[in-house]
């Protein structure tokens, strides 16, 4: 029975550590880009876009679809390096299993 209570003692323990990591994906932040720096996108680690910055040479009023497509290239770019930090970041707590809807 001892054993018991201390394991549950470790799972609400690593519990509370993991859910202290996830607040804390709030505050950092990743970039995304493209076109080679012409499109950048921050984002913090619960994925929320936090600015977007377009450099003035590539508004083309004759070709806004390309600058539609470096936008979305550089939102999914910005996205996927948040998703990789939060899951370097629970992986610490996981061992590295994929847990569905842990984050």
């Amino acid at each position: 029975m001892n054993n018991m209570n201390q394991m549950m003692k470790q799972v609400k323990r690593m519990q509370e550590q993991m859910l202290k990591a996830q607040e804390q994906l709030a505050d950092k932040k990743t970039t995304g880009t493209s076109g080679g720096g012409a499109v950048t996108v921050e984002v913090n680690g619960h994925k929320k876009v936090l600015s977007i910055v377009i450099k003035p040479e590539v508004v083309d009023p004759e070709d806004i679809e390309m600058l539609q497509d470096l936008v979305i290239t550089a939102v999914n770019d910005a996205l996927t390096k948040a998703e990789d930090m939060a899951n370097d970041d629970m992986a610490k707590f996981t061992g590295g299993m994929k847990i569905p809807g842990l984050f």
